[in-house]
């Protein structure tokens, strides 16, 4: 659904509320949603009717993968393709989404956001269905399919929370054939240029094995094999692209240990990587909460993506 200008400028209010200061720009809309596969996604299953959205902004029951346009007025040839958490329940796009969205396009940069599968939404592929969501998602990017002003060397990823884990599986894993290919657009990497990812999930492994993450992806009692299989340090080699990791020290959801894991991965593997660990914030502060430091993390990711010619 294209947001009008009334439902603009609400959402608009409500996320100056919440956290990042700064102006807002009225020519920050939805453009338009293209979706991911057009004979539906690989493997089959999944759940009947249309998107559910809770009381919050968040959605579940996504029949349809797909990705929501948001074109900044003056593009400046980058693009991110932005995921939401949710714990794999549910994707929380009003809440962090549309202000990345937003902040994206107040930088020129082209937002992506993904309305990926939920893995309990008896989907044939199981957890395998939203990387391939992503993984699609970056190739339809790529190939022009979004945009023609769209740089194909400057394509990153953006994900929180549980959109970081799968943000972060994605870029990892970027070399796996997560499905079999089905047109010239599969011909083009999946590969993103940077990966951002903010209070993410990164590992499934004990004692960090508490997380919706962990039981929407492995169930409750997986196997060790299972565990390692879908940890994002499992993956991390030297053609990870650069990463930039932020969180808080009281995040009580994802223990500010998954971004410490995911740093020592990328300095062992010899990815650039760089963490901002804030002392207090808690988890789901999206583009910063107001009155606390995570307020100042947008700004530590305007000067790395700027460093990678993102913006």
């Amino acid at each position: 659904m294209l947001l009008d200008r009334r439902t603009f400028l609400a959402s608009a209010g409500a996320f100056c509320t919440f956290g990042l200061t700064g102006p807002v720009s009225a020519d920050t809309i939805q453009q338009r949603s293209i979706a991911l596969w057009d004979n539906g996604p690989p493997g089959g299953g999944g759940p009947e009717g249309p998107v559910v959205e809770n009381a919050k902004g968040a959605i579940s029951n996504i029949a349809a993968p797909s990705m929501d346009i948001y074109m900044p007025h003056r593009p400046s040839g980058a693009a991110m393709l932005v995921a939401a958490g949710g714990g794999y329940k549910r994707i929380e796009v009003e809440k962090e989404a549309i202000p990345a969205a937003r902040w994206l396009n107040e930088h020129g940069i082209v937002a992506c956001v993904l309305k990926y599968r939920l893995p309990r939404e008896k989907w044939n592929d199981g957890p395998l269905a939203p990387l391939q969501d992503v993984h699609r998602a970056l190739r339809l990017i790529r190939s022009g399919h979004v945009s023609r002003q769209i740089d194909p060397s400057r394509v990153g990823v953006l994900g929180f929370s549980a959109g970081g884990h799968l943000m972060g599986l994605a870029a990892a894993r970027s070399h796996f054939q997560s499905y079999v290919p089905l047109d010239k657009t599969d011909s083009f990497s999946p590969r993103p240029s940077v990966l951002a990812l903010a209070y993410p999930v990164i590992t499934l492994k004990p004692p960090y094995d508490k997380t919706s993450t962990r039981v929407s992806l492995v169930g409750r009692s997986p196997t060790v094999k299972d565990t390692a299989s879908w940890s994002v340090e499992t993956y991390v080699r030297e053609n990870c692209p650069p990463t930039f990791l932020t969180q808080a020290e009281n995040d009580s959801i994802s223990n500010p240990a998954n971004t410490a894991i995911m740093e020592e991965a990328c300095q062992k593997a010899g990815v650039k990587v760089e963490r901002h660990l804030f002392s207090r914030g808690g988890h789901g502060f999206a583009m910063g909460r107001r009155n606390s430091p995570t307020s100042h993390w947008p700004d530590k990711l305007e000067n790395w993506l700027r460093r990678y010619d993102m913006v």
